[in-house]
């Protein structure tokens, strides 16, 4: 089964605009041994944090939606590997942020998974946004995966794939305990959408959401020009856990990590003796909605 009681580390990760890879290697290195050295077993960058590397090239480069799309996957050999050293220098899995990837003749949103052994997989984000559809043509993923981990099973839910309940449930139908969610929201409101997605999902499943969001402002950078949110570790609200289902948050759009320790056993415990059955009512509330029936008043 794993480690019962997981520290996780969920970035309140700041955009900037890096003058070198070397730069942008020694932040990302900083911060990874930042979270090792205060006992995470798991780090959580958040969607898109990878966007600010298109300011290592030229203006016209980093001011075009399509132009730093292509550019970027100059970067993403030396990305992953980047990633997949930290994991295994300080044996902690790591959801790095969010890459925008080409596959075939489009761009699909890929949230890389890396384990302490250096190896990696993804999860593709599966419900676009309209910024997403409609300006940058960037498409929806396929398949849903769960990552076999020493901490339990883990899924991964890329900011507005959080706000419809289908994914997170065939996670967790699938094992997972925990399920993070790599965010990018420029207004007060994506963030809340965001987090009330997290909570519901929480609830829904009883298990543990983890939300890591990018903060800041970066105006060279069309894609993530304004960055507004806060990290959050939710819970199920009943049995030995907070009323409110919150963990822990952070200061809103504060650069920081924001830390919890998951007790896997715990949610277990609830799913099994709580005072709800959320998790194992799934079912019996799907065949009592499967029709809708209209009255005419």
């Amino acid at each position: 089964m794993g480690e019962s009681v997981v520290r996780v580390a969920a970035a309140q990760y700041p955009i900037e605009f890096l003058e070198s890879w070397a730069r942008y290697r020694d932040k990302i290195s900083h911060l990874v041994a930042e979270a090792a050295e205060s006992g995470a077993r798991l780090a959580v960058f958040p969607e898109y944090a990878s966007m600010e590397l298109a300011s290592l090239f030229p203006r016209e480069v980093y001011s075009s939606l399509s132009l730093q799309l292509e550019r970027m996957q100059d970067l993403l050999p030396q990305y992953r590997t980047l990633f997949a050293e930290l994991a295994r220098r300080h044996d902690l899995y790591v959801c790095a942020g969010s890459f925008p990837e080409r596959v075939g003749d489009e761009y699909r949103n890929r949230s890389y998974f890396f384990s302490p052994e250096g190896r990696f997989d993804f999860q593709e984000k599966l419900v676009m946004t309209r910024f997403e559809n409609e300006r940058w043509l960037v498409r929806k993923g396929k398949g849903i995966r769960v990552f076999e981990t020493r901490c339990g099973r883990v899924g991964i839910n890329v900011c507005y794939d959080v706000e419809f309940p289908l994914v997170a449930r065939a996670q967790a139908e699938a094992g997972a305990d925990l399920i993070v969610v790599p965010s990018c929201t420029d207004t007060l409101a994506g963030y809340h959408r965001v987090r009330l997605g997290c909570q519901a999902r929480a609830l829904e499943n009883q298990c543990f959401v983890v939300m890591s969001p990018t903060v800041g402002q970066a105006p060279w950078s069309e894609a993530v020009d304004v960055n507004v949110g806060a990290a959050g570790m939710f819970a199920p609200p009943d049995l030995g856990m907070p009323d409110d289902g919150v963990l822990a948050v952070g200061e809103l759009n504060a650069p920081q990590w924001v830390y919890a320790d998951l007790d896997l056993d715990a949610v277990r415990r609830v799913r099994r003796e709580g005072q709800v059955f959320n998790a194992r009512d799934w079912d019996n509330q799907c065949a009592a909605v499967a029709a809708a029936q209209l009255c005419l008043l």
